[in-house]
């Protein structure tokens, strides 16, 4: 009987040693859960499917082949393989089928024969690994050590199933069977590493970030926690709380030593964290620090920050070095997005303290007015992140209705018109130029674009947002930014 059956495939699915190890109560549990997260991960790749039980491995009936990389991206599963042949527990039948099979696959290779058994049958592993070996051997040389092709069979309840691949998968434990925690984000490589490996331990999650640098920098930290959402987050539904954090940066510098901004902010967004958790009823906060990457995060700092909150932090990447989270972030794929993340770092004292004593961390705090914290957590942003759509990570970020203090404003329309009326101080570039010279952009300062209508420089704000630029389209192109200087009290004819 063929693997495939209908169009459908068959696929082999192990159990991680972590699950198969526990008592039976909690096995039990904890196979329910990856069962549900199973089949969360084939419906949202929109593949039919049918998944057994067989307590120490699960068969799934596909109709696409993606499900083998989707089910090997289920925390909780060891590997997965192809069924090639599923037929019954005969050793004669299974040797002819084998041969049949594995022939021509062989043929002029070097290949070993795998095999194991489950249950009480009058033929041994070694049984199956002489005579189908014996077999193949009349087409190919067998090398155990170096094969070109390995051929595997499984015995077990009364069926064989043959396979020449082994996919891994990513072990660990079924995602929701340790709780719940929130995890603050910041788009950078550490935080989505931190919070993968919180994944693989059954940790669901819900990420808390604290925006100090606007809309374009809120849409990079969604599309990489869109990322662990959409790819490692079966079975769950996190979502994203984005908290503006001008208001609380404003009270922290207008009351605290600047040396202790650094220490102060992080207490402040531990804070934050601790309030949305108890919202969630989650149980602990997550970070990306790790010991002595940045002043902030020395020994004596984190025990200072973590004063602030009664709720336990775990830091997963404590004793990571630098190159090993950004290869962690690479093998997650949250790396390419989180390179192009400019970094946010609204207060960069002169001195910042590197060994703050929690007292005296305590003691800056309390100048604050913390009540600042309500209004900013009241008025968050939650985000479904499994339910937004493409659509949902651009439009929303690609367009403004003011020019910031400071920012760099772009006239996009032709030497004429600009010379006839243009927002003051605009510089004037095609959009040619700005798409092929983006190293002449200054990426520290915030750019907004305008061109007649506002369609072509959304296109290219998206770009430079994909870069790492903070840019918008001013919305309604021309006649939006003449408006708005218009309430400015620019003069500008008529609009």
């Amino acid at each position: 009987m063929s693997g495939e059956n209908e169009g459908r495939l068959t696929i082999l699915v192990r159990l991680g040693a972590e699950v198969t190890t526990k008592s039976r109560r909690t096995r039990q549990r904890f196979q329910d859960r990856l069962i549900a997260n199973i089949r969360d991960a084939l419906r949202s790749a929109n593949v039919e499917f049918r998944v057994q039980s067989r307590w120490s491995r699960f068969l799934v009936e596909a109709s696409d082949r993606v499900a083998l990389s989707r089910i090997a991206s289920v925390f909780g599963i060891s590997s997965v393989s192809e069924v090639e042949a599923r037929v019954p527990a005969d050793l004669e039948h299974i040797v002819a089928v084998g041969e049949e099979l594995y022939r021509e696959r062989v043929r002029g290779k070097k290949f070993a024969v795998e095999a194991r058994r489950a249950g009480a049958y009058p033929f041994n592993s070694q049984d199956i690994r002489v005579q189908l070996g014996a077999a193949l051997n009349r087409y190919a040389a067998v090398d155990l050590d170096e094969p070109d092709v390995t051929v595997s069979v499984e015995v077990r309840e009364g069926e064989a199933f043959l396979y020449s691949h082994r996919l891994p998968g990513v072990r660990g434990l079924p995602l929701g069977v340790e709780g719940k925690a929130v995890c603050l984000i910041s788009g950078g490589f550490d935080s989505a590493a931190a919070a993968w490996l919180m994944l693989k331990r059954g940790i669901s999650l819900d990420y808390v970030f604290c925006n100090l640098g606007g809309e374009a920098y809120e849409r990079s930290v969604v599309s990489v926690a869109k990322v662990l959402a959409d790819e490692w987050s079966y079975g769950d539904r996190p979502r994203i709380h984005i908290v503006d954090y001008e208001k609380p940066l404003a009270a922290l510098q207008g009351a605290v030593r600047d040396r202790y901004w650094q220490v102060i902010l992080k207490r402040l967004m531990y804070r934050t964290a601790e309030r949305i958790a108890a919202d969630l009823k989650a149980e602990a906060i997550v970070t990306g620090e790790s010991v002595g990457q940045v002043s902030s995060q020395t020994l004596g700092n984190l025990r200072a920050i973590d004063d602030a909150v009664a709720l336990p932090v775990f830091r997963p990447l404590l004793g990571f070095e630098k190159e090993e989270i950004v290869a962690l972030a690479e093998r997650i794929g949250t790396a390419p997005i989180s390179a192009r993340v400019r970094e946010y770092c609204a207060i960069v004292p002169d001195k910042p303290v590197t060994h703050a004593r929690p007292e005296a961390a305590r003691d800056e705090e309390s100048r604050v007015d913390l009540t600042v914290l309500d209004g900013a957590i009241a008025q968050r942003k939650v985000l479904d992140l499994r339910k937004l759509e493409a659509i949902d990570l651009v439009e929303p970020y690609l367009f403004a209705s003011e020019v910031p203090a400071g920012a760099v404003v772009i006239d996009c329309r032709d030497p004429h018109h600009y010379a006839a009326w243009h927002y003051p101080g605009a510089e004037r570039r095609d959009l040619h130029e700005i798409v092929t010279q983006l190293k002449k952009l200054d990426k520290s300062r915030t750019h907004i674009l305008y061109c007649n209508y506002g369609i072509q420089t959304a296109h290219v704000a998206e770009l430079l947002q994909r870069q790492g630029y903070e840019a918008y389209s001013f919305k309604d192109g021309l006649r939006g930014i003449m408006k708005y200087a218009a309430a400015q009290g620019v003069p500008v004819g008529r609009v």
